[in-house]
């Protein structure tokens, strides 16, 4: 379809487009066929268990040459994306959005707006330059909530919503990276996800790089853990 000029959007659990990553590097990538790939469950799935936990798509995408990616935060943010990757017709995407209810107090776009691809927000900016939280995907929240945390502990933590795992935002990692003293990526993925790339740019941005009169920025990240995540709240796997 693809091939053929049409505008294709496979919907799919996360954990089931593992069965078909070999259709997906030599039938789609490698001929820079413009597939969409809609990826349900995506993160932690709660009482669906190992199975269907979409763990490890940002590991096994990130890989494959002019594959874009996008994750969204919250309902708002899929309907944008959705209609962004409709637009994007030279190259195949993936869009990732978790298992569960929407969030419900977010205001919907009456028209959905076209998000630059490798562009990311800065959703709360802090007053010190001590801390940068950037999250991906549905994280965001869990974010924000970790900021207020730390505010009542006296440091303003920066939290920003990256929206693209690949291209990233290298303008915002340069901001992020030269004024504040830390970066802790949030993501609901396994080893090897978003971190990586983050930190594969900084890496080759110099920003990790000590010498005389620079101190390179902390750099840590908080993913999945290198297991088999059981049945349970997801609240309690993460």
């Amino acid at each position: 379809m693809a091939a053929g000029g049409l505008k294709p959007f496979c919907s799919i659990y996360s954990t089931f487009l593992q069965r078909g990553y070999d259709q997906l590097v030599h039938d789609v990538a490698l001929q820079k066929l413009p597939v969409r790939f809609i990826l349900d469950r995506a993160g932690l799935v709660g009482a669906d268990g190992a199975t269907h936990g979409g763990t490890f798509d940002l590991s096994f995408l990130s890989c494959i040459p002019d594959m874009m990616i996008c994750a969204s935060s919250d309902e708002a943010e899929l309907v944008n994306m959705i209609h962004t990757l409709a637009k994007i017709d030279d190259c195949p995407t993936a869009l990732r959005f978790p298992r569960g209810d929407i969030y419900g107090d977010v205001e919907m776009p009456v028209e959905p707006r076209f998000l630059e691809p490798g562009k990311g927000r800065i959703v709360r900016e802090g007053r010190d330059g001590s801390l940068a939280i950037l999250s991906c995907g549905d994280r965001l929240r869990e974010s924000l909530k970790a900021a207020d945390e730390l505010e009542k502990l006296g440091i303003s933590a920066t939290v920003a919503d990256a929206r693209w795992v690949k291209p990233l935002d290298i303008k915002m990692l340069g901001w992020l990276a030269t004024d504040h003293r830390a970066i802790i990526t949030v993501e609901e993925n396994s080893i090897g996800g978003f971190s990586a790339q983050v930190h594969q740019a900084l890496f080759e941005g110099g920003y990790l790089d000590a010498y005389a009169g620079h101190t390179p920025v902390a750099l840590r990240s908080m993913t999945l853990p290198d297991r088999w995540i059981d049945h349970n709240d997801p609240y309690l796997q993460y």
